[in-house]
C-alpha cells in the first residue's frame, strides 16, 4: 500500500516558527505532529528577581500582536496577590484598551492571514488584486484598533502606559471623543466583515469540543470572571492549576496543556462565543444570526465568522465605554506590596492567558508561570488534523497540504508566545 508524507517546513501566515508533519499509508493516517521549533524564550526566568511593577512591561514583550493581554493578566495577578481591586473608570479603560487589541488582532487575522486560505490566494497581497476594497477595509479596521491602543496604552506595539493598579496617565474625555466617529465606522465595517466572511466556502467539519473560556455575570469576557467549560467546569482563576496541567512532547518547544487528567480543550473566539453568546451585545448577536450561526458553532473553519462578530462586539463595547467615560481622580490606585501568590487570567484574542506569580514582602518576583493560548490549543489542533485529514485522503497532495495549513490557521496560532517555558525534561531510550 502506497504511503505519502506531507511536510511543511515553515507554516506561512502564522506568528512565529512552526512546521507540520503528516504521514499516511493509503487512506490510513499514521502520524500527525504540529512542530513548534522556535527556540524557547525563558520569560518566566527573566521575571525572577524583578520588582512586581516591571511585570507588565516585560511580559508585553512576549507578543507584538497581543501585548495588552499579557499586561492585563500580569496586573490582575499582582493585584490578586496584594488584595487590590481596580474598579470604575480605570476598569473601563482596561476594557477599552482590550477592545483596541481585539480589533487590531482580529482584523489582521481575518483579512491578512485567514481569508486568503478560503479564496485560494497565497497571501493578502495577491488577494488585494481581486479584493482591493476588502483588504483596504481590513487595514483601516486594524488601524482603528491600533489607534485605540495607542491612546490608552501610550503606543500601539508593547504599550507603556499600563501599570499595576491602573495607568500612568489617563486620557481626557475629548481625546476619547475624537475616536467616536472612527469607531462608529469600524462597527459598520465589522458588520460588513461578518457578511463578507459568511459567504466563504467552509468544509463540513463539526467536532465535539471541550470549550474553555472566562465567563462574567454581566459582560462578554475580557479580563474578569470565572473559568468555565461546556462540560461543567466553573472555577475561580486561582484554582486554575488544580484543574489544568502542562506536559512536554518531544516534537514541540511549547508545552501542551491538558484539562486534568488528560483532556485536550479549545480556547479562543469559538470557545468564548459558545460559552458567552448571551453576553454579546444585541448588534453583535444580530450580526451572528444574519451570518447563519446561532448560539452554538462547532466548525473551527467558521471561527473566521466568530472573530468578525467579536470585532463588532469590541467596537460596540468601545463606543459604550467612551460614551459614559468620566476621567478618574487618580490614574492608579495605591499599591502596598506584600508576600503572597497572585493569579490572573484574561482573554487574549486567541484565548485565555493565565499568569501566576509568587512574591516576597517587598514585591520581588520569586517565581512566575505563564500559560499562553497557543500552548493550550496545540493538542486540539493536532486532534483536528487527525479527524480532518482522513476525510480528504483522496485529495491531491498540494490541495491536502493547503487544507491542513488552513486547519491550523483556524486557531490563529501565536507560536512565539508559546515557546517561553523554563524547564525541559526529556528522557530518551
Amino acid at each position: 500500500m502506497k504511503s505519502r508524507t506531507i511536510k511543511v517546513d515553515y507554516l506561512a501566515r502564522v506568528e512565529g516558527e512552526g512546521g507540520l508533519y503528516v504521514k499516511m499509508k493509503g487512506d490510513k493516517l499514521l502520524d500527525v505532529k504540529l512542530k513548534i521549533f522556535e527556540p524557547p524564550r525563558f520569560f518566566e526566568a527573566f521575571l525572577r528577581g524583578r520588582n512586581y511593577s516591571e511585570a507588565p512591561d516585560i511580559t508585553a514583550r512576549i507578543c507584538g500582536i497581543c501585548p495588552v493581554a499579557y499586561q492585563m493578566s500580569s496586573v490582575h495577578a499582582m493585584e490578586d496577590a496584594f488584595g487590590v481591586k481596580v474598579e470604575g473608570p480605570l476598569r473601563d479603560l482596561r476594557r477599552l484598551i482590550y477592545c483596541g487589541e481585539w480589533i487590531e488582532s482580529h482584523a489582521l487575522h481575518v483579512y491578512m492571514l485567514h481569508a486568503p486560505d478560503f479564496l485560494g490566494y497565497q497571501d493578502a497581497i495577491q488577494m488585494a488584486r481581486d479584493h482591493a476594497d476588502a483588504v483596504q477595509r481590513g487595514l483601516k479596521l486594524k488601524k482603528t484598533g491600533n489607534d485605540l491602543v495607542t491612546l490608552v496604552g501610550g503606543r500601539e506595539i508593547h504599550p507603556i502606559n499600563v501599570r499595576v493598579g491602573g495607568f500612568y496617565k489617563v486620557p481626557t474625555r475629548s481625546e476619547l471623543d475624537a475616536l467616536t466617529d472612527r469607531l462608529k465606522w469600524a462597527r459598520e465595517a465589522a458588520i460588513e466583515t461578518v457578511r463578507w466572511v459568511a459567504t466563504l466556502p467552509f468544509p463540513e467539519f463539526e467536532q465535539d469540543y471541550v470549550f474553555v473560556a472566562l465567563r462574567h455575570p454581566d459582560e462578554y469576557p475580557f479580563n474578569e470572571g470565572h473559568l468555565v467549560s461546556n462540560r461543567g467546569l466553573d472555577i475561580l482563576i486561582r484554582n486554575y492549576e488544580d484543574h489544568f496541567a502542562e506536559e512536554h512532547v518531544e516534537h514541540s518547544n511549547a508545552l501542551h496543556s491538558v484539562l486534568k487528567p488528560d483532556t485536550n480543550y479549545f480556547v479562543g473566539p469559538l470557545a468564548r462565543y459558545n460559552l458567552n453568546f448571551d453576553r454579546l451585545s444585541p448588534v453583535a448577536q444580530e450580526a451572528a444570526r444574519a451570518a447563519g450561526i446561532g448560539p452554538v458553532c462547532r466548525n473551527p473553519f467558521q471561527s473566521i465568522i466568530v472573530r468578525s462578530v467579536e470585532i463588532v462586539q469590541a467596537c460596540d463595547e468601545a463606543l459604550r465605554i467612551i460614551e459614559r467615560y468620566q476621567p478618574p481622580e487618580k490614574p492608579a490606585v495605591e499599591i502596598q506590596p506584600r508576600a503572597g501568590t497572585g493569579h490572573g487570567c484574561s482573554e487574549a484574542p486567541r484565548g485565555i492567558l493565565y499568569h501566576r506569580y509568587r512574591l516576597d514582602a517587598a514585591g520581588v518576583i520569586l517565581d512566575a508561570k505563564i500559560v499562553p493560548p497557543t500552548s493550550q490549543n496545540q493538542k486540539t489542533i493536532e486532534r483536528d488534523l487527525r479527524e480532518f485529514i482522513p476525510k480528504f485522503s483522496h485529495t491531491p497532495q498540494a490541495e491536502l497540504q493547503w487544507k491542513c495549513e488552513q486547519a491550523i490557521r483556524n486557531y490563529d496560532p501565536c507560536i512565539s508566545c508559546s515557546v517561553h517555558f523554563l524547564k525541559l525534561d526529556l528522557e530518551r531510550e
